[in-house]
Parts: C-alpha cells; sequence; structure tokens
C-alpha cells in the first residue's frame, strides 16, 4: 500500500515529504531548544535575590550565567546594569527583551509557512493526476479500462490526502511552540516586574550600594 502511493504518487508526493521531515525536524529542535529555556522563575529569583541580600554580587551573576534561558540573562542584565547606574536597569532589561524574545520565536513562523504551502502542494498533485486521468482517457478512447486511470486517481487522492496531513501537523507544531514561547515571554515578565519592584524600593530610599532589597 504504502509503495504503491511513493510510487505513484509523483514529484509532488515526494515533495510533502520533505516538507513533512522539515517540520519534525524543526519542530523538534525548536521544542528542545524552549524546554531548555524555560526554568522555575519564583524559585530562580528567590535564590538570585537570597544571595543578592548578602551582598554577594559575583555569586549573582555566575549563577544568572550557569543557568539557561531569557530569565537568567534578564536578571544578569538587571543586576550589571544596577551596579553601573540603578536608574538604566529598566533600559538595560528592556534592550536584551528585544534582543531575546526573537530568538526564541526564531523558526516557529517557518512551520506556519509550511502548514499553508502544503495543502496547494497537495492540491498541485491533484490537478497533475487529473490531468494524467485526462491524458490517458485521450488516448485510449473510446475503450477505456479502470485500471488505465488508476494511476493518475493515486496520484490525486494521495498527494491531496498528504497535503493536509502535512499542514495539520505544521499547525499543531507551530501552535505548540507558540504556546511555549508566550509561557516564556511571561515568566520574562514576571521577572521584570519583580525587579523593578525591587529597584523602586532602591531608589526610593536612594541607596547607591548593591544590596539587594527584600522583596
Amino acid at each position: 500500500m504504502i509503495h504503491d502511493i511513493w510510487q505513484t504518487g509523483g514529484l509532488t508526493f515526494i515533495v510533502l515529504v520533505v516538507i513533512g521531515a522539515v517540520t519534525g525536524l524543526i519542530f523538534l529542535k525548536q521544542l528542545f531548544h524552549l524546554h531548555r529555556a524555560q526554568i522555575k522563575t519564583v524559585d530562580f529569583l528567590d535564590g538570585i535575590f537570597t544571595i543578592l541580600r548578602k551582598g554577594n554580587v559575583v555569586e549573582a551573576i555566575s549563577q544568572c550565567e550557569d543557568t539557561p534561558g531569557p530569565v537568567a540573562q534578564l536578571v544578569r542584565a538587571a543586576i550589571l546594569a544596577y551596579q553601573r547606574e540603578p536608574r538604566t536597569v529598566r533600559t538595560a532589561m528592556d534592550d536584551l527583551a528585544l534582543v531575546e524574545i526573537p530568538r526564541l520565536e526564531r523558526n516557529v513562523s517557518i512551520l506556519l509557512t509550511l502548514s499553508q504551502i502544503a495543502p496547494m502542494i497537495g492540491l498541485l498533485g491533484t490537478v497533475v493526476g487529473m490531468l494524467d486521468i485526462l491524458q490517458v482517457m485521450n488516448l485510449r478512447a473510446p475503450v477505456v479500462y479502470a485500471n488505465d486511470l488508476a494511476g493518475g486517481l493515486w496520484q490525486a487522492m494521495s498527494t491531496t490526502a498528504a497535503g493536509l496531513l502535512v499542514a495539520i501537523l505544521a499547525y499543531i507544531a507551530h501552535n505548540v511552540l507558540v504556546s511555549r514561547v508566550d509561557s516564556i515571554v511571561l515568566d520574562m515578565e514576571r521577572a521584570y516586574t519583580q525587579i523593578m519592584l525591587s529597584m523602586e524600593q532602591v531608589i526610593n530610599r536612594e541607596e547607591r550600594d548593591t544590596t539587594w532589597p527584600t522583596t
């Protein structure tokens, strides 16, 4: 069955198989990347603030560098900016977010594109299959047997089904990755808010030392 579909599917079917393979590779690679990038934000921030309250800024920065993901990099940028000038913390975090968020979204839009073009390629294969049927009917007329039309029908139906299947899987993969990206961005926003609240306490008390306030 599968061998027959592969043999009669034609070039468009092969293209759809390649698109399906690319979709799977992009999804798995990006899912692994996002899995590593997402951390337990609350626990991480509690640990960093505990270290900073003890005045150990170097250890806090080192902890951020050893932790994967944009949340840790956001906190690191805030600590370094605070050491230079406390009032630049907001700008430092904004700048880092502009770099990290597109990095999280990298390749995700490709899946959406693949989900949109796969049905069209399947439709193209269907049209080619129907043209093949018409050509056979023209050559074999007035007597045309079902076996003569089987090849074109196989190509028309197999490419349609393959195009829809690839499109569905690519769209699901895209939405799964978008959901993971949104979750990480939400963690970044939580970290951003907590850091800014802490910084406001420092600035309001006009403290310029490296001691982080209690949150």
